[in-house]
């Protein structure tokens, strides 16, 4: 299949784009929030270009959607010091209050970002092309996550709201607040992985500072005024500019106390070094990953290839969870590619508001080079792009390129893809893969494929001390957000779910007396008078 054929008519032009998905004029934002206000900034702004765009008679022009301030680093600090003094050393009004208070204010904040919704999910197809099914849920699976958040913090709180008696010492534990955040998240989750760590770090009591993803960051405009008006000032910062700039300036200077950052390892590292008091920075990391997706010779094929093809390429394969490469035993991996190759043809490139369409254009610039690199390297090392039409480019669109067979020293093998690059490598031999995992430099999860209870039962004791996630007949996933989100490695540092964020954000700290009859009046009288807000029995409905 021909690349004209395949993408011709991938981008409309103006007048073939339905009314309410039109993109507007471009947005010209120059507010950023700092101290309970929006500061207005008058230095460089950072144009935002949509991955879509419009086919001309000059040919496919690329959409402007507007511009964010590019701060500098002395701007960005103005918005660290607005959240070190909310936190004042843990005595600010934030980290004091109740927590039935503090979660008024998120219910609150939650209550407006609901009426964001339709601007919200508009962004998130036009700046990062997520089709429109996944960016209404990326949208209410975000509100979902913050419902649930408060249930699980209601929940510690309760079990907190008792005292304990041990060996004559009777005491009283709860969570307490860590210090100032810096929150940032990445661009093919920019509302849902970014609010999964900035809202467990609000609600348990730190003061924060958000950095919005490098791409998808006018999508965050909408709820700035929602920020503003549910927390008291300083609380929550938003800010925006060059990481390279602002975050290293942040950083350097030692007041922040925890960091929450989804991106690439390298980065992380990089970032945790400039930071002068390292011992005492708290992490939440969700970093790169390689996962495998193994099919064993007796797997059912038609469950393998249809979980394979949605792990590989759901989001055109932008996600830290998506399968990266494929496993196939050889006595199957002629059956498998034949219907792999068939069931990618099956998918429907487009617009992301078009009905049905699961391929859209990819927002980084060089992304399109890069894949294409990956797939040269791997034809002149021996393996070949086994789909029709497998890596057509067309702007800013990369069509899927199935590899076969791929083996070691092809950079595919090794490299993190993030993107519509599905490699398939055969093997005879189970412990070819086991090694592979075992000497890979990432562990976040991995699928495996079969149906012998032996094999397989074998095989997830192997890879239990290898990776965060075994998923046994489905691809690899983040949720559902109660399971824990983590990885080995360079993968992860941390651990996320619902229950785990709110205890990586925050610290048990125990208050404790000798249990005798002037220690229990006293407690007694604390209690009664509410004169504490951590010494309580106050039980949240």
């Amino acid at each position: 299949m021909s690349e004209a054929h395949l993408l011709s008519n991938l981008f409309p032009a103006m007048q073939d784009i339905p009314q309410q998905w039109l993109p507007g004029e471009p947005q010209v934002q120059k507010e950023y929030l700092v101290e309970g206000r929006f500061e207005q900034w008058e230095g460089p702004l950072a144009k935002v270009m949509s991955p879509l765009c419009l086919a001309t008679s000059e040919g496919d022009r690329p959409v402007e959607l507007g511009s964010t301030p590019r701060l500098d680093a002395k701007a960005a600090m103005t918005a660290l010091d607005a959240a070190v003094r909310a936190y004042d050393k843990g005595r600010g009004a934030w980290p004091m209050m109740r927590v039935a208070q503090r979660i008024r204010h998120v219910e609150a904040f939650l209550e407006r970002m609901r009426e964001q919704r339709a601007p919200v999910v508009k962004l998130l197809m036009w700046e990062i092309g997520k089709n429109l099914k996944d960016a209404e849920k990326e949208f209410d699976r975000t509100c979902d996550y913050i419902v649930d958040t408060i249930e699980a913090l209601k929940e510690i709180d309760r079990r907190s709201s008792r005292f304990e008696l041990e060996q004559g010492t009777l005491g009283q534990i709860r969570r307490v607040p860590l210090g100032v955040a810096l929150c940032m998240g990445p661009y093919n989750y920019p509302l849902n992985e970014t609010f999964t760590t900035l809202i467990p770090a609000l609600i348990m009591g730190n003061t924060v500072v958000f950095k919005p993803a490098k791409f998808g960051v006018l999508l965050i405009r909408p709820l700035l005024a929602a920020f503003r008006d549910s927390f008291p000032a300083g609380v929550i910062n938003v800010i925006y500019g060059s990481g390279r700039e602002t975050v290293s300036a942040l950083m350097a200077s030692g007041k922040v106390d925890l960091f929450a950052f989804i991106g690439t390892h390298k980065a992380a590292a990089e970032l945790k070094k400039l930071h002068p008091h390292p011992h005492r920075l708290r992490s939440a990391l969700g970093l790169d990953a390689k996962n495998p997706g193994i099919v064993l010779a007796d797997a059912d094929l038609d469950n393998a290839v249809k979980e394979c093809i949605t792990g590989a390429l759901s989001f055109n394969g932008q996600r830290c969870t998506a399968l990266k490469i494929l496993f196939v035993h050889s006595s199957i991996a002629s059956r498998f590619l034949a219907r792999l190759a068939e069931g990618v043809a099956a998918l429907r490139p487009g617009m992301p508001w078009e009905t049905g369409v699961t391929l859209t254009p990819l927002p980084e610039p060089g992304k399109l080079a890069y894949l294409s690199a990956l797939v040269d390297d791997a034809v002149a090392k021996g393996a070949k792009v086994v789909n029709p039409g497998g890596g057509s480019v067309r702007g800013s669109f990369f069509y899927p390129a199935v590899l076969y067979p791929v083996g070691p020293g092809m950079r595919i093998h090794a490299e993190e893809q993030f993107g519509p690059v599905v490699p398939v490598v055969p093997y005879t031999d189970i412990e070819t893969v086991i090694d592979y995992v075992l000497e890979a430099n990432y562990g976040q999860q991995l699928s495996l494929f079969g149906t012998d209870p032996v094999l397989l039962g074998r095989l997830v004791d192997t890879f239990a001390n290898q990776v965060g996630r075994i998923n046994l007949n489905t691809q690899c996933q983040r949720g559902p957000d109660q399971y824990p989100f983590n990885g080995r490695k360079d993968s992860a540092e941390g651990t996320l779910s619902v229950h785990d964020a709110l205890r990586s954000f925050s610290i048990r700290t125990l208050v404790a007396t000798r249990f005798n009859e002037a220690n229990k009046a006293l407690v007694s009288d604390i209690i009664q008078a509410r004169s504490s807000g951590f010494l309580s029995t106050d039980y949240i409905f």
